[in-house]
């Protein structure tokens, strides 16, 4: 069993910057893919970005490329999101998850998800 637990969340101005935090207990998500995801209100939960278990290869919605940045600390077992740049549409839920099975960018067949950080973005 593997825990994560989301933090970092918070209301910030457009254009202002955050760093969201994946953590894990239980058993460590080292030999796993993280994903990051988010659900908007009245929205569809959906991908944003994700990283590879050793880091070697990210992925990124194209909402996000160029100011959002994955990265990953194995021996904290924690995933990291920095977030740029905000505009008033990356006001979300955001959510990470670990063991994918359906692939790394992909909504469905996730082995285990936080509960979440909440990101608003003030006008």
């Amino acid at each position: 069993q593997v825990q994560l637990v989301e933090s970092g969340g918070g209301l910030v101005q457009a254009g202002g910057s955050l760093r969201l935090s994946c953590a894990a207990s239980g058993r460590a998500f080292s030999s796993y893919a993280v994903g990051w995801f988010r659900q908007a209100p009245g929205k569809e939960r959906e991908f944003v970005a994700a990283i590879t278990w050793r880091g070697g290869t990210i992925y990124y919605a194209d909402s996000v490329k160029g100011r959002f940045t994955i990265s990953r600390d194995n021996t904290k077992n924690t995933v990291y999101l920095q977030v740029n740049s905000l505009k008033t549409e990356d006001t979300a839920v955001y959510y990470c998850a670990t063991e994918p099975r359906n692939g790394p960018t992909v909504l469905t067949g996730w082995g285990y998800w936080g509960q979440g950080t909440q990101v608003t973005v003030s006008s």
